[in-house]
């Protein structure tokens, strides 16, 4: 019997479906135009969203650490301690990356997010739409309990779409961000959050390859 890249590797089977979203496992094909979008820009010059500054540097360079961190989080997957990152399609094309990350996932039920979208794809709605979007496969796919996500707190549309979903702070912590110190604000929403919801925020959401998932992070079972 052929196997499929699916079969071997159950992440790359996930999909999640909203509109015209789509969130998938990105194979090196999309990686290559996921390179090139970060390469194009994510953020504005004067100002870095990030802890890790990946989007510095020449447009190759970034291409670069998109692909190196991509196949990083590949290799390291495991179910005590996994990341998914999913590319987000709009129409079929790229506009950014939706991740959730995870450790002692059997026992916590819990996972953190974090997404970035290309700079000329920002302001439109697509952002808080992708966040639901995984927030349907976390709780409804994978049964999470939690789900926590963080900003700096001078990131202000990344704290809106927090706040309009309806997360509850959870507190703040001092990190370095080029060699400074900085406030990042922290959230979480719970099972009761989620299960309360209101209308405005539930999507129609169609979820694929998530059975073939759940027993690769939760092996036994």
């Amino acid at each position: 019997m052929t196997r499929t890249l699916a079969d071997l590797w159950p992440a790359a089977g996930v999909r999640v479906r909203t509109g015209d979203l789509e969130l998938r496992f990105p194979d090196d094909d999309l990686l290559v135009q996921l390179a090139d979008l970060a390469a194009q820009g994510v953020h504005a010059a004067d100002y870095m969203p990030f802890l890790t500054p990946w989007t510095r540097g020449t447009p190759d360079e970034v291409r670069r650490s998109v692909l190196q961190y991509q196949w990083g989080l590949r290799a390291s997957f495991a179910p005590a301690k996994w990341a998914l990152e999913l590319a987000v399609l709009r129409d079929g094309v790229v506009v950014g990356m939706q991740g959730m990350y995870a450790e002692s996932w059997a026992v916590t039920r819990q996972a953190e997010t974090g997404s970035w979208l290309g700079h000329r794809y920002q302001g439109q709605g697509i952002g808080t739409r992708m966040r639901m979007a995984v927030l349907h496969l976390l709780f409804e796919g994978l049964g999470a309990e939690r789900a926590t996500t963080s900003a700096f707190a001078d990131n202000g549309p990344s704290n809106g779409v927090t706040r309009r979903l309806g997360y509850r702070a959870n507190g703040e912590v001092v990190q370095v961000r080029d060699d400074a110190p900085v406030v990042s604000r922290l959230y979480v929403m719970d099972r009761a959050g989620w299960d309360t919801r209101p209308a405005t925020q539930r999507l129609d959401v169609t979820l694929e390859g998530i059975e073939s998932f759940r027993d690769a992070v939760m092996p036994g079972e």
